[in-house]
């Protein structure tokens, strides 16, 4: 059976994709940029708008590292006021359980929901490191075991708040105005080794019975957390082999938790630069990722792994004829990504092979190791490619993060949505109100499904 493609538009701030640069790039900060980027997402008819979340400015060698953006807007201070400038697209925030309460958030999401008449969508996330963790005075305070484990109660208990309402606790007299409530409704008590709360609820049941739920974590407990709770995952394999191994391996988890295949969507990130030609594509391609890796940048990610200080290397030079310095990472602190290098000096090995194999310079080294473009080409070759990917099994579709915000989005919807739609295999209108309903979810989360 033909399968339907799911697209959602990344609004990305905190990351190195973006380019500064370009003429046409605008602010990350002012809301006419998340309404620009929202509303062609909803013209294209996406699923939902993701919006990241940054806690902290990130640093590096002390400093503010003025490469991402500096400053983020409150997360659902601007999917809330997306809401009245949007009518049916999924309003989606990434907020953390490791820095939050469950009350708190729960209550948030709530309101969203009532607000965008069923459109919110969580993004549970755990958060590993003591930097972020000072602003909040937690720096560091649970191991990675524990995170998860808080994280599974952090949600459970978000999801019972969102239960103690069942929908049908205040029933109108529409005669004599009279609302009558159940005394019971909103009631909640809940104790474990992280939480003890009880009380009542103040937010009555949303369109959808809580926010569509997505996770993001790679590890073996993060694929295990999104099989028992998630109804998406944001991946990052968008490759054919890596992703049908990662499609396999969490839908082969779905049935232990009494879960259908269909319950779990796939959504990996990604990048797209499109051409007249796929030729052309590829030139602008080639254009892009020089201007995401300037030499400051290609230096600074090169700290990452070496956690040394190398502002006097030259990047159009050569490695550092000294291994990185194995041990706390001081330099590169506050960037999440220094824990993708497992094993720094196992790293610096396959960097060193490759760069001597192709006689490339540090800026060429990272432009080749720190990043891709998904997808390249005329925008035929783009549609074709993101179908085969989702037909495949490869993934439900993607999540795409321009490299130019807000406008960035804009060509993919104008040329390659058409295509897609042309085969079947995209929308070409709404035909639900809420968020799950354009996820192919069931319309509402059931009550007590926690």
């Amino acid at each position: 059976m033909t399968k339907q493609i799911h697209l959602a538009a990344h609004f990305p701030g905190v990351n190195n994709t973006t380019v500064w640069s370009d003429p046409a790039a605008g602010s990350h900060i002012e809301f006419s940029s998340f309404v620009k980027l929202a509303q062609t997402a909803e013209r294209a008819k996406f699923d939902f708008f993701f919006l990241a979340e940054g806690l902290r400015l990130r640093e590096q060698n002390g400093q503010i590292y003025d490469l991402d953006v500096v400053g983020r807007p409150d997360t659902f201070t601007v999917l809330a006021a997306l809401a009245a400038v949007t009518d049916r697209l999924g309003l989606t925030g990434t907020i953390n359980s490791t820095f939050n309460e469950p009350y708190e958030v729960a209550r948030q999401f709530a309101s969203l929901d009532h607000l965008s008449a069923g459109r919110a969508g969580w993004n549970v996330v755990t958060s590993w490191d003591a930097f972020t963790g000072e602003n909040f005075r937690r720096g560091g305070f649970l191991p990675q075991e524990q995170r998860y484990e808080r994280a599974k109660t952090f949600l459970s208990t978000a999801l019972e708040l969102f239960d103690s309402w069942r929908g049908d606790e205040i029933a109108a007299d529409v005669e004599s105005g009279v609302y009558l409530r159940d005394p019971a409704a909103g009631s909640f008590a809940h104790r474990d080794a992280h939480f003890d709360i009880s009380g009542r609820f103040s937010v009555p049941r949303s369109p959808q019975g809580g926010p569509v739920i997505l996770q993001a974590g790679d590890s073996d407990e993060g694929r295990e957390f999104a099989a028992a709770k998630a109804d998406a995952i944001f991946a990052r394999h968008g490759t054919l082999e890596a992703g049908q191994a990662f499609y396999a391996d969490v839908k082969g988890r779905l049935a232990k938790y009494g879960r259908r295949h269909e319950d779990l969507l796939v959504l990996p990130a990604a990048t797209f630069v499109l051409g007249d030609t796929d030729a052309d594509a590829q030139e602008r391609a080639d254009v892009v990722r020089h201007q995401q890796v300037s030499g400051q940048t290609a230096i600074k990610l090169l700290e990452q792994l070496w956690n040394a200080d190398l502002s006097g290397y030259d990047p159009d030079g050569p490695l550092p004829e000294f291994d990185p310095v194995v041990g706390e990472h001081t330099v590169a602190r506050g960037r999440a990504s220094v824990r993708s290098h497992r094993d720094p000096l196992a790293t610096a090995r396959e960097w060193r092979a490759l760069a001597e194999a192709k006689n490339l310079s540090i800026r060429e080294l990272i432009i080749q190791t720190s990043g891709r473009q998904n997808f390249i080409g005329a925008p035929a070759t783009v549609a074709e490619k993101i179908n085969e990917l989702v037909q495949a099994d490869a993934s439900d579709g993607f999540i795409l993060v321009p490299h130019v915000t807000p406008g960035g989005l804009d060509e993919f919807a104008d040329t390659v949505v058409p295509l897609l739609q042309e085969r079947g295999v995209f929308r070409t209108e709404y035909t639900g109100t809420t968020l799950r309903e354009h996820l192919g979810l069931d319309g509402a989360r059931p009550g007590g499904a926690a």
